[in-house]
């Protein structure tokens, strides 16, 4: 149960919030400013989550947003789980899938043999479908276009690669990696790794540095609290 105290938002706050599925992470950033009105405050998050993907996101008010990069520039952990023998253009779910490969050739073996090349240093290219910014536009805007951009490879780390369950055709993983890495394409090196297929169907982000998602709040609870700590302030009950 997290237990909600009095904030001082204009000093400055950090909230830890449990970003439900298909919110984006600026969704969050509007709903909680906007429950602090008529307070007119700087709202911000530490490191973007997909929207398909949920957990823990960094909120930071008033003065601490001048915090943000040490915050968002921490190790983060996730879990989730990927589906073999087939890819989307997205890498994970936006998108429907575009190539399928047969799997009845896969092994337990194979599966975490393949995770071994993508611990400690390496480099990946961003997702076509990503918020990466070429010549001042996202990279999604252009793919919903059916624009064709050059990628540059991002040199990342991963610390820890983890299988924790294959029941083909999913299979589930921690991962626990460097600030800008991004899941869904190592999911879909790891597919070519094994000379097949694979795509991100559910992710979580679990940990940034040393803040836990189970310590944060749902963004419906949070709102409620807000809202109510202000109607009673305005009716001069506190």
């Amino acid at each position: 149960m997290i237990e909600f105290k009095d904030f001082n938002f204009a000093e400055g706050e950090l909230l830890l919030i449990n970003k439900p599925y298909k919110w984006t992470s600026f969704d969050v950033v509007g709903k909680i400013r906007n429950s602090l009105k008529p307070l007119k405050l700087k709202v911000g998050h530490a490191g973007t989550l997909d929207p398909l993907a949920t957990g823990l996101l960094i909120l930071c008010t008033g003065k601490l947003t001048k915090q943000i990069d040490t915050f968002q520039a921490e190790d983060k952990e996730y879990t989730g789980t990927m589906v073999l023998g087939a890819t989307t253009p997205s890498f994970d779910l936006e998108t429907v899938v575009d190539q399928q490969f047969p799997i009845d050739g896969l092994t337990v073996e194979a599966i975490h043999t393949a995770a071994l090349p993508f611990t400690g240093n390496i480099q990946q290219y961003p997702p076509a479908h990503s918020a990466v910014k070429v010549n001042g536009e996202r990279l999604y805007v252009k793919a919903r276009r059916g624009e064709e951009t050059e990628l540059r490879l991002r040199d990342v780390t991963v610390s820890a690669f983890e299988i924790t369950r294959i029941e083909l055709p999913e299979v589930d993983f921690r991962i626990v990696c460097s600030k800008g890495t991004y899941i869904r394409s190592l999911v879909s090196d790891f597919g070519k790794q094994l000379n097949n297929g694979a795509y991100l169907s559910k992710l979580t982000r679990t940990r940034s540095g040393n803040f836990l998602l189970e310590n944060a709040f749902e963004v419906k609870d949070l709102v409620d609290y807000l809202r109510n700590k202000r109607e009673a302030a305005a009716s001069g009950e506190e």
